[in-house]
């Protein structure tokens, strides 16, 4: 078992084994896996009701062997598939965050113009920036990133290169991601505000950005086809 694998696993295990709810936490993971019921019930060779059961609460939270299975089957599945979601974990590990803080990491083959990225997330540009091109994308959850990282760990949030779309989930108004932009140098190319539109943004968003010279946009897409589309632009 590889280093990552090892350490994803444990995270899973322990977030769904000390969980309040079990069962919605065993959901969570699955879908973030992007796996069916149907899938992990024909891989743990049960019906899919078992798996139902267990994540609406119907039947007693499971015990750590029905934990392990799990996990390990939620794994081998992805490393079927090519070992996406555990390479993702591996590269927002080797840049020293929990993936509570960074929900993906990645950097690009090639130089992916702004107007393609932000048309495979649906998302609307309220201020333009200096640069019109990323070269990869980071995924931070806005208040983990803000109450647990220091400023110099901000810098880590850039992978190997400030030419990035910094994007901002769990946002309400927008107001602390770009203050906390204000502090952090360089700046990266873009900002995208994740689950608001323009009529929710804070009113003083687009001239913050315009002074630091990045572009911001906003975008109200679902979180887990956003992370989809933005997947596909770095195979």
């Amino acid at each position: 078992m590889t280093d990552a694998r090892r350490t994803l696993a444990e995270q899973i295990a322990g977030e769904i084994t000390l969980s309040d709810d079990p069962g919605a936490t065993l959901r969570k993971w699955r879908t973030d896996f992007d796996v069916s019921q149907t899938a992990l019930a024909d891989h743990l060779d049960v019906s899919s009701s078992v798996i139902s059961d267990y994540e609406s609460g119907r039947r007693e939270n499971p015990g750590i062997g029905v934990v392990h299975r799990t996990v390990m089957a939620l794994l081998d599945i992805d490393e079927q598939r090519g070992g996406d979601r555990i390479r993702q974990y591996a590269r927002v590990l080797s840049a020293g965050f929990d993936s509570n803080i960074v929900n993906d990491l990645r950097e690009y083959p090639s130089s992916v113009p702004l107007s393609q990225f932000y048309e495979a997330i649906d998302a609307t540009e309220v201020a333009s920036g200096a640069k019109n091109g990323i070269t990869g994308h980071t995924v931070i959850d806005s208040i983990e990133a803000i109450t647990r990282l220091s400023s110099e760990e901000f810098y880590r949030l850039y992978g190997q290169s400030t030419s990035r779309a910094l994007v901002f989930t769990n946002v309400s108004r927008g107001e602390s991601p770009l203050v906390a932009m204000r502090v952090v140098n360089p700046t990266p190319n873009a900002v995208v505000l994740h689950g608001l539109d323009a009529d929710d943004l804070w009113e003083h968003a687009g001239k913050l950005a315009q002074l630091d010279g990045f572009s911001l946009a906003v975008t109200d897409c679902e979180k887990e086809m956003m992370l989809d589309a933005m997947r596909d632009l770095a195979p």
